[in-house]
């Protein structure tokens, strides 16, 4: 600000003579030294004198530059060589990054304006939905806020979420006290735990909780203890009877050597499956089952629903607050291996009594799901349903893995086991409830889908859905969508019929 400006406006409303350069302390006295980053007057205007700021003299109109120029000395307020963002942990941008950053918004704000007015875009202005920066569009609305996000250099990155932050969504304390209360009664009410387990079960009372909503547990208190133990011995007996390879035939020996291919492809980038001994679990479990059910056999995609009853009941014998993916097999012990696998094979079979139609031959309880679905999509968003079938997109494409293995390719494992929740819960079981569930996962990615104007887009996004920071809140409102489509679909099955 100039040092000869003759006086300035005060909070009472006085004024403060400064004409003659005097240097006697006053409360109200303007400082006559500049401070960078605040904005200068043009000329002998004031701020507050009806000239916007930055404007010329000559009256044209207010320049986004001008403003820029008057704070154009913002950059030497301070000697430092890195600026650090409060708030972010190790994290620094160097002054270069920084005034790199705010040329560009200086240009975006520009681009804008022109654009408002209709006038044309300078051709170096920075866009959001443009690939610069080192982005990559990704067509998705998420996609474009995270491309924005790493536009200009110098912003931290985007945080990828754990499974365990993500399991926090279902961790209080009110949550603890409630399941309590309704797994320590000495007749379990199983109606109130599915209504509370619906919305997400803690991980400590999942093992205990699962359990029970398989039907794997009584619900009696006093015989639950008896009942694991039995059920136990009897698993350790199908294992000694029917898993010796002398005692195989020969439809059993091909039913061993696909599971023993399918196993080790599991979860190939999670060090835990790939260890022989969870390896060698997986294949008993998976084995004793097909034997033990004889209608359907092994069906390739089974293996993958053994998975979250496993890492739940690890979860249990290494402790609530372990991490899982350094965990070692080896360090447990005999007993703890037994019980991890005992109660995994007994649970998967009691959740897949409901389905197993699907794993017949020709699997026609998936086939059905999947022209259930379609014709459910076709009522619900037409426009949707059109545009797959305009591009030759059939559902059983890209649904037939959805129904086949529940999902389980298309989460997150920490989300599979929150989803399973809500399965579990699922007073009439959860075949029903499946289907909208789709319905649901399928709607939620209506726009990204709208964008892809070819079979092979449409293809490579519903093959490869962006779900890799979902968390338990997506789960949420994922099921709470499915159930309202239920609640509205379910129960009218003319909106199931294909058209006349």
């Amino acid at each position: 600000m100039s040092s000869s400006s003759a006086s300035a406006s005060t909070a009472g409303g006085t004024t403060a003579s400064a004409a003659d350069g005097s240097t006697s302390s006053s409360f109200w006295r303007n400082n006559s030294r500049t401070i960078p980053g605040r904005p200068t007057t043009v000329g002998t205007g004031r701020i507050g004198s009806g000239r916007p700021i930055g404007s010329s003299s000559s009256g044209g109109s207010s320049s986004f530059q001008d403003y820029q120029d008057s704070v154009s000395d913002a950059w030497d307020l301070g000697d430092d060589e890195f600026c650090i963002i409060s708030g972010v942990v190790d994290t620094r941008i160097s002054k270069r990054a920084s005034q790199t950053a705010a040329l560009n918004v200086i240009k975006t704000h520009k681009s804008g304006a022109a654009a408002g007015s209709g006038g044309p875009k300078p051709p170096n202005s920075v866009r959001s939905d443009t690939p610069e920066a080192g982005s990559v569009s990704t067509g998705a609305g998420s996609g474009r806020l995270r491309q924005r996000f790493h536009a200009y250099p110098g912003r931290p990155q985007l945080l990828k979420l754990s499974s365990n932050v993500a399991s926090k969504d279902v961790e209080c304390e009110s949550k603890y006290e409630k399941f309590s209360n309704i797994l320590e009664a000495p007749l379990l009410n199983l109606i109130a735990l599915k209504e509370l387990s619906w919305s997400g079960v803690p991980r400590k009372m999942r093992a205990v909780t699962w359990r029970l909503l398989s039907g794997y547990l009584p619900t009696s208190l006093e015989r639950r203890q008896t009942v694991l133990e039995r059920k136990r011995v009897d698993y350790r007996k199908l294992v000694q009877q029917y898993f010796d390879a002398d005692r195989r035939d020969e439809s059993q020996q091909d039913t061993y050597r696909q599971i023993h291919i399918d196993v080790p492809r599991m979860n190939p980038h999670v060090a835990l499956f790939q260890q022989q001994l969870v390896q060698e679990m997986f294949e008993r479990i998976l084995f004793i089952w097909a034997i033990r059910h004889p209608a359907s056999g092994y069906v390739q995609g089974i293996n993958d629903l053994v998975t979250p009853f496993f890492i739940v009941f690890l979860q249990e014998a290494v402790g609530a607050d372990k991490d899982l993916e350094q965990c070692q097999l080896g360090d447990l012990s005999i007993e703890q291996r037994d019980i991890i696998e005992s109660d995994s094979f007994w649970c998967l079979s009691k959740f897949l009594d409901c389905i197993q139609d699907n794993y017949i031959f020709a699997q026609l309880g998936i086939q059905a799901k999947v022209n259930q679905l379609k014709e459910l999509i076709q009522r619900i968003d037409g426009t949707l349903h059109r545009h797959l079938q305009l591009h030759g997109v059939d559902y059983l494409q890209f649904s037939f893995r959805w129904m086949n293995n529940l999902l389980t390719r298309e989460l997150p494992l920490y989300c599979t086991i929150r989803l399973w929740d809500t399965y579990l819960a699922e007073s009439d079981g959860f075949a029903v409830f499946q289907l909208y569930v789709c319905a649901a996962f399928l709607l939620h990615w209506r726009d990204q889908l709208l964008q892809e104007k070819d079979f092979q887009g449409l293809m490579l996004l519903l093959q490869n859905l962006p779900t890799h920071n979902w968390m338990d809140s997506h789960i949420g409102v994922l099921v709470a969508e499915a159930f309202r489509l239920k609640f509205t679909y379910a129960d009218a099955p003319k909106h199931l019929e294909a058209k006349s």
